[in-house]
């Protein structure tokens, strides 16, 4: 997932002078990767003034422009008028029966500077935001109606009337006013997200919020946290402290992080990977420690033969299963260091001996392996959440099959077990692309890792690039939920918190175009980059 080192398709923004059904396309593109950025580059940020611009000039007898965004609109539907902003009389006001709009109406009212007025009626200048059911195609779906001085934000869930706000903000940021139209939006992929491994590199609470917030303005809903690794166990511990790191993230500030990820509609994705990564869990535990004939230790790597192992790491998924209320959680299962030798039942023979008593005469290691697997996805998954894994810990042929339920968080094609993306497509599983080609942001840049760029992912990714460069056929695309941009510490030192920020921040700008949608984009990646500068 990390260890080894790190497709030629683009999507984006469509604007539309009435509003039209718009489908996913598929752009092909013969540049080939780019590389040439030297070591510890980033695309920094513009700083932004606090002062909000003033709004352009319109002739009330000209069609509107597309409000200008990141990601972009879905679809708008163009008329003529000055369009809204924010005004001395302005207020944020909540529809009768959609007062659980409450947080976002506040939330928008401090960032748009104007009352907070709660549920009485619009009047001149107003926003009003509504919960309105069977108009909409998704749960994040909403219609923005800006039209005689008054801005109208509907969905039939929270959290698209959540990212209709986020159009209005930064509407209003770029250009001091969200265009007279009707906005119909809607995401193209539902799991959407940054991965952050704070296992091997400690970042603060503050920092993690701070990037909670930024996300949202994305639109982006997931943040996954890999807390346990070789380096480091991040998180408080009740049922096992000996195991936790000295920087580490209290249960109480871990709350408050999931309580601001909920009011943002964003869902944490936690992970203990295991079997292999588990070096700060086995640290005083040396008994659990895998080792081969010869009795050499296997780095990371617990000895799935012992019953103590399953106990340790089950204490652990059931302990923070509580802490984490989330429909999401990923159990690793990458790298498992057992599997990477040429001939594993003969390296490891209790391995060996214990997949053929647990499976029968014809099992070998890899069976083991993915029992393993399916043990602990059973642990985690008996409040039926959706349960991931690398995709390299998915072995073909075996006598034990993977869950057909688990999703695959789709990182690499370079490590052992590893397959091709159509592989796991045509067995009918979920996938979720965390190409390390695009999307891998390694600190130090170790093992021919070099930091991905936003340009890059503007103009050559797509989710269907799950592999190098290359695209999977679209007829795959319900498969594909969507992707994660990862953060991960390998040399935590390379990069301060503030740098990986400034570093992430234009490749999560571009992300989220691609993700939410689908069609080629208008802008060049020099005009998409001041946007996001300007939005940010």
């Amino acid at each position: 997932m990390r260890w080894n080192s790190p497709g030629t398709l683009v999507g984006g923004a469509a604007v539309v002078a009435a509003a039209v059904t718009l489908t996913a396309l598929a752009w092909p593109d013969a540049t080939p990767p780019d590389h040439s950025a030297p070591a510890g580059t980033t695309e920094a940020s513009s700083a932004r003034s606090d002062t909000r611009p003033a709004a352009p000039t319109t002739s009330s007898g000209a069609l509107s422009k597309p409000p200008s965004t990141v990601p972009s609109v879905r679809q708008f539907e163009a008329a003529r008028g000055s369009g809204w902003r924010p005004g001395g009389n302005s207020g944020v006001v909540i529809a009768k029966n959609s007062e659980q709009l409450a947080d976002e109406g506040k939330l928008i009212a401090k960032e748009l500077k104007i009352d907070y007025r709660g549920a009485v009626a619009a009047k001149a200048g107003d926003v009003e935001l509504a919960l309105e059911s069977g108009k909409q195609a998704g749960p994040e779906s909403y219609t923005l109606t800006a039209r005689d001085g008054r801005v109208k934000i509907a969905g039939p869930d929270e959290a698209g009337v959540f990212y209709g706000t986020r159009t209005l903000k930064q509407s209003v940021r770029a250009d001091g006013t969200i265009p007279e139209g009707v906005i119909r939006d809607q995401p193209d992929r539902p799991q959407r997200g940054l991965n952050l491994d704070i296992a091997r590199k400690y970042y603060t609470p503050g920092w993690i919020e701070s990037r909670l917030r930024e996300m949202a303005d994305l639109k982006l809903n997931q943040l996954g946290l890999h807390f346990s690794d070789d380096q480091g166990f991040r998180i408080a511990s009740d049922t096992h402290p000996e195991i936790v790191s000295q920087q580490h993230l209290t249960k109480a500030e871990v709350q408050k992080i999931i309580a601001l990820a909920g009011r943002l509609h964003i869902q944490i994705v936690p992970e203990i990977d295991s079997p292999g990564h588990l070096g700060a869990v086995m640290a005083p535990h040396p008994e659990l420690q895998l080792r081969d004939v010869n009795g050499n230790a296997t780095r990371g790597a617990i000895d799935i033969s012992q019953p103590a192992a399953a106990k340790i790491v089950d204490d652990l998924l059931r302990e923070y299963d509580t802490l984490f209320p989330g429909p999401y959680w990923h159990i690793g299962a990458d790298e498992y260091q057992a599997l990477v030798v040429s001939n594993p039942e003969a390296s490891f023979p209790q391995l060996a001996a214990a997949a053929r008593k647990k499976y029968g005469a014809n099992a070998k290691v890899q069976d083991l392996t993915t029992g393993w697997m399916n043990d602990r996805a059973a642990v985690v998954g008996a409040k039926k959440r959706d349960v991931s894994a690398w995709n390299d810990g998915f072995f073909p042929g075996g006598v034990v099959k993977a869950d057909q339920n688990l999703q695959v968080d789709y990182w690499t094609g370079k490590e052992i077990g590893a397959r091709p993306p159509l592989d796991y497509l045509r067995e009918g599983r979920s996938v979720i692309n965390l190409n390390d080609e695009f999307l891998y942001y390694v600190l130090g840049q170790p093992n021919d890792f070099v930091y991905p760029t936003g340009q890059r992912i503007y103009d050559q990714w797509t989710p269907f690039v799950l592999r190098g460069t290359k695209p999977v056929p679209q007829k795959y695309s319900k498969q594909i939920l969507g992707a994660r941009f990862a953060v991960w510490g390998d040399i935590a030192s390379a990069q301060t918190q503030d740098q990986v920020a400034a570093g992430i921040r234009l490749p999560l700008a571009a992300l989220s175009q691609k993700v939410w949608n689908p069609v080629k984009p208008d802008l060049s990646w020099a005009q998409f980059k001041a946007l996001a500068n300007k939005v940010a």
